[in-house]
């Protein structure tokens, strides 16, 4: 049995976070683990309230799991703080996971900051050249890039900045460009666009968490990168066009699809 470690915030109102990553990781058929960051009180209009945990029980968290039972990748998402993020940079240094996917979750949905401004400076620094593959969205991408992006060419602009930080790869999604929901992928040596329909739906929470975690499931299961991104973008596009209307805001998307059927 392939083992899938998340570790981010929890999201109460089970669309995003930990909560997406692990239905995410079963539906792949991946044993999911979870470390948790800290525990936020949302819904799919709004989040009330956030409260970090600390970095040593974070650190505690990461030992038990991966003393024990080990994982075979690692999930980053909400990160939140600069102590947890060196914590998690330094744990997974130590124990050698071989895939580590970052989700560079810096904003939610609805505005909130998720990570402050030191703590993208040790991702940066920390984490960024440890990690295989790193997912951030244009505004993510921006500042991970130190760039504004408005074209294509900005996109690979900024994919190779990145890149030159230590990354395996970088796939920048292109969900907040009109258009084409297209997402360019940067190995070091050559970029591939994955393109699919822009659905038109308010009913996207939790979309970034989804990628991601289906990104690290494929890897884990063997296959190669852009196969693991492709496989995941069509999962992805089909959770999209079949999401839960649940809700007064942003639904969250169906993770129970099949992704053989994709």
């Amino acid at each position: 049995m392939r083992r899938a470690l998340t570790i981010a915030g929890s999201d109460s109102g089970g669309g995003a976070g930990i909560q997406a990553d692990l239905k995410v990781f079963t539906a792949f058929g991946v044993y999911g683990m979870s470390v948790v960051t800290a525990i936020t009180a949302q819904n799919t209009v709004r989040i009330s309230g956030i409260h970090g945990l600390p970095a040593q029980f974070v650190r505690l968290q990461l030992e038990a799991v991966l003393e024990d039972i080990g994982s075979d990748g690692i999930k980053t998402g909400m990160l939140l703080n600069a102590d947890i993020v060196e914590t998690v940079a330094d744990s997974v240094r130590q124990y050698a996971v071989p895939f580590w996917v970052i989700d560079p979750v810096m904003v939610s949905k609805g505005g909130d900051r998720l990570l402050d401004e030191r703590a993208v400076q040790i991702l940066v620094k920390k984490c960024i050249p440890l990690c295989s593959l790193v997912t951030p969205n244009i505004p993510e991408a921006e500042v991970l890039a130190g760039i504004r992006i408005d074209t294509e060419n900005d996109i690979f602009r900024a994919a190779k900045k990145i890149h030159r930080l230590g990354a395996g790869a970088v796939l920048i999604k292109g969900g907040h460009r009109p258009g084409n929901a297209t997402d360019i992928l940067f190995d070091g040596k050559e970029f591939t666009r994955f393109v699919s329909e822009m659905i038109p739906t308010k009913n996207t929470h939790g979309t970034g968490c989804t990628y991601s975690a289906a990104i690290l499931a494929n890897l884990i299961l063997g296959r190669p990168l852009e196969a693991a991104v492709r496989i995941s973008k069509a999962y992805v596009t089909e959770a999209i066009r079949q999401a839960f209307p649940i809700g007064k805001g942003y639904g969250p998307l169906n993770h129970f699809i099949r992704p053989e059927s994709v």
